[in-house]
């Protein structure tokens, strides 16, 4: 299945009979599906139709959609007379003649420059064509837009296999750095403990017990099992595909909590040289991972 990024942009535009409708589709990160869809005025009779095709179309993500109309037809609108408005002029215009004895000059020309006695309709057919159009063109704009958000997905899939890759590469370094950490410790021990007693003999079986006990508390073994772990998971949820984000962020999560107890547990310096490789890398990881559907 297709990883995708919530980034990207698609348009779309179809025409018939002189009428053109456009559909342009923003995208950018967001925790679920957000759609702000801007329509003209005239247009909300398709709000509904446009938001279940651009749900069934979009996976998360804040997208902007724009919906611009154009038409070209020589015959855009039919005249419709208010017939019963007209009427009342009329009416008024012979009541006030023989009350008042003014002249009637009430002719055709000043009835239609009435407001509202005739006025400009929308062919009542414009309605299911131009539904038609915003469907078909903002199922190309959401096709174009998660091509392109594909695209990315697999750009940015590749390149966090690799910081994937760097990690797992560095975990063994620590693995094998573990045990000169303790061997330093238990020589920079005895050094302490000798220049402290002078002649009085060491008590091998106490620094025997605190290399043990120092040694226990700095091991690294489950961390780095569980680090193994994760980004063998990691890997198999890219291979799979799909809306993959949200499960990559809780791994990554986890990897970031293991390599802070490697951290924590060992001040050993090269070892912290490798800690904070890993959590550079882990925090880039996470930035990504959040772009991913």
């Amino acid at each position: 299945m297709a990883i995708y990024s919530m980034t990207g942009y698609g348009k779309g535009v179809a025409e018939k009979d002189g009428l053109k409708i456009t559909v342009e589709l923003k995208s950018v990160n967001h925790r679920f599906l957000d759609l702000n869809i801007k329509l003209p005025k005239t247009f909300a009779f398709a709000e509904d139709a446009l938001r279940k095709i651009l749900q069934a179309k979009v996976e998360r993500g804040h997208v902007d959609v724009y919906v611009n109309f154009e038409d070209g037809r020589k015959d855009k609108f039919k005249v419709a007379v208010d017939y019963d408005l007209a009427e009342q002029y009329i009416l008024i215009a012979k009541e006030l003649k023989e009350k008042y004895g003014v002249d009637n000059n009430l002719g055709t020309s000043e009835i239609i420059r009435i407001p509202d006695v005739v006025s400009q309709v929308a062919d009542e057919n414009d309605e299911d064509t131009l539904l038609s159009l915003i469907k078909e063109s903002a199922i190309m704009a959401a096709d174009n837009l998660n091509a392109m958000r594909s695209v990315e997905g697999k750009s940015l899939v590749d390149d966090l296999l690799n910081k994937i890759k760097g990690i797992s590469d560095v975990l063994p370094q620590i693995q094998a750095l573990a045990p000169i950490a303790v061997e330093e410790y238990r020589d920079k021990l005895r050094d302490r403990v000798e220049d402290y007693l002078k002649e009085t003999p060491i008590d091998e079986v106490k620094l025997i017990n605190e290399i043990a006990f120092y040694s226990d508390k700095v091991c690294t073994d489950e961390e780095i099992t569980r680090l193994y772990t994760h980004i063998a998971h990691f890997q198999s949820i890219v291979e799979a595909g799909g809306a993959i984000g949200k499960k990559l962020d809780f791994i990554v999560q986890e990897m970031n909590r293991e390599t802070n107890t490697i951290g924590s547990k060992c001040n050993y310096a090269q070892i912290t040289e490798r800690v904070v490789y890993l959590k550079s890398e882990i925090e880039k990881i996470r930035e990504q991972v959040q772009n991913l559907v």
